[in-house]
């Protein structure tokens, strides 16, 4: 993701243990407490994995190993395993009995930049991406939702006399290029195999382990990709009355876009426009002909975004006119939509958590990034997705009350997650939500 949020929960785990009889309550206590025990007994295991898939990572469409892992993990478990499901992703299924379908997503791939963490596991992997050779990290933290998908799978088997349906467990390609979940639904995943009832995801992000953040609604943003090409007259920066600037352009536009947000949508409401590349020009001495820029749309709701939408092109064709230059290319795509959680599944699975973690059971504002995990919920998937915290509590109070340095966040080189409780908490989290979806189910509600 394009991903993080200040949110807050706590760790657990799992295994042969403690739903009431038919039609009563979950007793949570119990259920956490034995959650906690299995995973602590299985970490090892959790932990190699997390860390083998930390130091070899893979960019979207590539986990061709990453995948692999997975797999093998998931059929040693006894799942039905479908691998090359749109490109690299794959589909882990486990029927026990009559019941709902309930999916749970993770991510495969990493980004294309250089980590910076100094650990013993960091990756040091490379690969070409754009036609240029970089880098290659985990740092916006897919491994660990890896790691705990694959610790989900377990301790739900472990369970699997507490509840009865199916598990779909996916793992999804090309996140962070917001193109996977596309992918594997072009593929068939809901045709060819049964669309499911509910389903979960998992974010990470820089703040407490032990805590979970939630929200019903809108839980992500929506994204555009920006691209524009102002088109001008090169020649000498010497003599530029002889020349139709594009640079001169394209600054203009940068500051000019931001009266967008400032003055022209409603200052309650969300939208950002950030531009993240320019590229014009050869020489200090020379004007260019053209400069291309490149930036990100982000918003909240569609009349947001439409409004947005225009104002940019009208931005940008302005900048251009102002220096009697040609009209720009202005080309913005579509990228994912906005995640809306279910009330109804937040709603079940709210009861169980907050009994698990009491306060460190939060409820937050939107994350301003972005999910492609719209994509399933859009496809008709009611759907949860929460977040989990990546740092010592010490460490985070320090950075809020300005003591101590700021917390890496996702997507920096930096970002390095404490593993044991924060995987911890992931595995408990996320097997109480679904056992949540599975009791409510069994009862009726």
């Amino acid at each position: 993701m394009k991903h993080f949020a200040k949110p807050f929960l706590m760790s657990a785990a799992l295994c042969a243990a403690t739903f009431l009889p038919a039609h009563a309550e979950m007793d949570v206590a119990r259920l956490k407490a034995t959650i906690e025990k299995s995973v602590e007994a299985d970490y090892p295991k959790l932990d190699a994995l997390y860390k083998d898939i930390h130091a070899h990572p893979e960019i979207a469409f590539e986990e061709v190993k990453t995948a692999a892992k997975l797999a093998a993990e998931m059929r040693a478990l006894g799942f039905e395993v479908t691998e090359k499901v749109g490109k690299t992703g794959l589909v882990a299924i486990y029927k026990n009995g009559d019941g709902p379908t309930i999916m749970v997503r993770t991510e495969l791939d990493a980004l294309p930049m250089e980590e910076k963490t100094g650990l013993a596991y960091a990756s040091h992997d490379k690969t070409v991406w754009n036609g240029r050779e970089t880098f290659v990290a985990h740092s916006c933290g897919h491994d660990i939702h890896m790691a705990s998908w694959v610790g989900t799978a377990k301790t739900l088997v472990g369970l699997k006399d507490q509840w009865q349906g199916t598990l779909m467990f996916i793992a999804q390609p090309a996140e962070e290029t917001v193109s996977g979940a596309k992918a594997m639904l072009a593929d068939g995943l809901f045709t060819r195999f049964k669309k499911p009832d509910f389903g979960f995801a998992l974010h990470d992000g820089p703040f407490p382990y032990g805590y979970i953040s939630y929200r019903a609604g809108i839980g992500s943003s929506n994204s555009d990709s920006l691209e524009i090409t102002f088109h001008g007259r090169g020649g000498h920066g010497a003599a530029p009355q002889r020349t139709i600037d594009p640079v001169m352009m394209a600054a203009r536009f940068v500051v000019d876009v931001q009266s967008v947000i400032s003055r022209e949508k409603d200052p309650t409401e969300f939208g950002v426009v950030s531009i993240g590349a320019i590229q014009g020009g050869t020489a200090e001495n020379i004007i260019p002909d053209d400069v291309l820029l490149r930036g990100t749309i982000r918003t909240f709701k569609p009349e947001v975004r439409a409004k947005m939408l225009a104002g940019i092109e009208r931005t940008a064709k302005a900048a251009a006119a102002m220096s009697d230059a040609p009209a720009p290319e202005i080309k913005i795509t579509e990228g994912a939509k906005a995640v809306m959680n279910d009330p109804q599944v937040v709603a079940t699975a709210e009861k169980v958590l907050k009994a698990a973690f009491g306060d460190k059971f939060r409820t937050s504002p939107p994350g301003t990034p972005s999910e492609d995990y719209s994509e399933f919920v859009n496809a008709g998937v009611p759907s949860m997705f929460f977040n989990i915290g990546v740092y010592e509590l010490e460490r985070f109070a320090a950075a809020n009350n300005g003591t101590g340095p700021e917390l890496p966040s996702n997507h920096s080189p930096l970002f390095a997650p404490v593993p044991k409780p924060t995987i911890e908490t992931g595995v408990t989290a996320m097997t109480l939500a679904v056992l949540s979806a599975f009791d409510q189910h069994a009862r009726g509600k």
